[in-house]
C-alpha cells in the first residue's frame, strides 16, 4: 500500500484547521464541560454544517457533498485536535452511516438531507448494562414494530433527534433476530435519563423505550453484521479523532516544556522528558499509519477493511491515552489543576476509547481477523 492524501484533501486540512482555531478555541470546549444545560455547542454545530461537514460523506441526492470517506477522515482528524464538543461522530460516524448503506430510498430520501444540513442529529444504541454487547445479551425486545427495553450508555442520546435501536425480535435471541430500527426520539415511549462521563463534552444517557414505536432498518435478522461493517468504518474515524487529538497533546507538553526553566535550563532540555516526548511522537506515528492503512481500506472498500480498522483503532486509542497522561505528568504539578488545558485531552482520551467498544474487545477483533485471513497462522 502506497497511500497519502491529495493536494486538494491536504488543503481542506489546512482550512479546516483555521476554520476550527477560529470557530472552536479551549473557551468554546470549556463552556460546554462547565454549563450542565448545553450538551454540545451549539454556535459550532451550526457553523460545521454551514460548512457542509456534516454532508461531507452522504451524496449529492441526499443534500450532502458527496464528497467521500477520505474527507471525512481529514475532517475528524481537525475535530479531534480542536476537542470539538459536538455531537458529529454519533451522528455522522454512525448514523448516517447507516442510514445510507442500508436505509430504504424513503428513509433516504426523508433523513438524510435533516442529517446532513444538521438540522436534525442522530445516533446509535447499542449498548444495555449487562456487559459486552453481542447478540446473546440483547434484551431490549420488538414486537409488532414497538420497542422495549433499556439502552445505555447511549452517546448524545440528550441531543439526537433519531436513535437507531438494536433489538431482537426472538424470545430466544438467536443472533440471526437481531435487527436495528429507527425511532423519533420526541415520541411518548422513549424516556431519557442523564449519566455523569468523564468527558460531559461528549455527553451520554439511559434509554428506556416503553413500546415506542420504530420502524425497521436493513434486512430484519441482519443486525449484527450492519454492525459490525458500521464499527469497522467508524474505528477509522475515530482513529483519526484520537490521532488529532494525540498529536495536540505531544504539541503541548513539547511547548511547556520549552518554556518551563528548572536549574536554570528548560526542562525540555532534560533526558528524562526527551525520552517520554520521542515515546509519544513514536506512538501517534504508529498510529497514524495504521489510521492512514484504514483510510485507505475504507476509501477502497478493500477486504482489509475489519484489520485496517482493528488495528487503526487500537494503535490511536493507545497513543491518545498515553500522550494526554504523558501531556500531564511533563506539565508537572500544574498538569493536574482545572486552569491547565491537560485535563480536557485526558478527559476526550478516555471516552473516545471506550466508543464502539473497548481496547479488549478491538484487540480481540484483530486477532480475530488476522487468524481469517491466515496471518497468524
Amino acid at each position: 500500500m502506497n497511500f497519502d492524501f491529495s493536494d486538494d484533501q491536504k488543503l481542506l486540512r489546512d482550512q479546516a484547521r483555521k476554520f476550527l482555531t477560529d470557530k472552536c478555541d479551549r473557551s468554546t470546549v470549556r463552556t460546554v464541560l462547565e454549563d450542565n444545560s448545553n450538551y454540545y455547542s451549539n454556535d459550532l454545530w451550526k457553523s460545521i454544517s454551514e460548512m457542509g461537514w456534516t454532508g461531507t460523506a452522504i451524496p449529492e441526492e441526499y443534500g450532502g457533498l458527496g464528497l467521500g470517506m477520505l474527507e471525512l477522515c481529514i475532517i475528524a482528524e481537525e475535530l479531534g485536535r480542536s476537542l470539538a464538543p459536538t455531537p458529529f461522530s454519533s451522528s455522522i460516524y454512525l448514523f448516517a452511516e447507516f442510514i445510507k448503506l442500508y436505509g430504504n430510498e424513503e428513509q433516504k430520501t426523508k433523513i438524510l438531507p435533516l442529517i446532513a444540513s444538521g438540522e436534525k442529529i442522530g445516533t446509535f444504541a447499542l449498548s444495555e448494562t449487562n456487559g459486552t454487547p453481542k447478540p446473546s445479551n440483547i434484551s431490549t425486545e420488538e414486537n409488532g414494530l414497538k420497542l422495549t427495553g433499556t439502552k445505555s450508555p447511549v452517546s448524545d442520546g440528550q441531543s439526537a433527534d433519531y436513535i437507531i435501536v438494536a433489538a431482537n425480535s426472538d424470545s430466544n435471541k438467536d443472533p440471526n433476530s437481531l435487527s436495528l430500527y429507527i425511532i423519533d426520539k420526541s415520541q411518548e415511549g422513549v424516556e431519557i435519563s442523564e449519566l455523569e462521563t468523564i468527558d460531559p463534552t461528549r455527553p451520554a444517557c439511559t434509554i428506556n423505550l416503553k413500546a415506542a414505536d420504530c420502524e425497521m432498518l436493513g434486512e430484519k435478522g441482519n443486525g449484527w453484521n450492519m454492525i459490525e461493517n458500521i464499527f469497522n468504518r467508524a474505528a477509522v474515524l475515530f482513529s483519526f479523532e484520537q490521532v488529532g487529538g494525540a498529536q495536540v497533546s505531544l504539541d503541548e507538553a513539547k511547548k511547556y516544556s520549552l518554556e518551563r526553566f528548572a536549574f536554570g535550563r528548560p526542562i525540555g532540555s532534560f533526558q528524562s522528558l526527551k525520552h517520554r516526548m520521542a515515546d509519544m511522537y513514536v506512538k501517534i506515528e504508529l498510529a497514524r499509519s495504521n489510521a492512514y492503512y484504514g483510510a485507505w481500506a475504507l476509501s477502497t472498500d478493500s477486504a482489509e477493511l475489519p484489520v485496517a480498522a482493528a488495528g487503526a483503532r487500537v494503535s490511536a486509542s493507545d497513543a491518545f491515552n498515553y500522550s494526554s497522561q504523558e501531556n500531564i505528568q511533563i506539565h508537572g504539578g500544574v498538569g493536574f489543576t482545572w486552569e491547565y488545558d491537560c485535563h480536557l485531552f485526558y478527559r476526550r482520551s478516555k471516552l473516545l476509547s471506550l466508543n464502539i467498544g473497548s481496547q479488549r474487545q478491538w484487540k480481540e477483533n484483530l486477532i480475530s481477523n488476522l487468524e481469517k485471513r491466515n496471518i497468524l497462522q
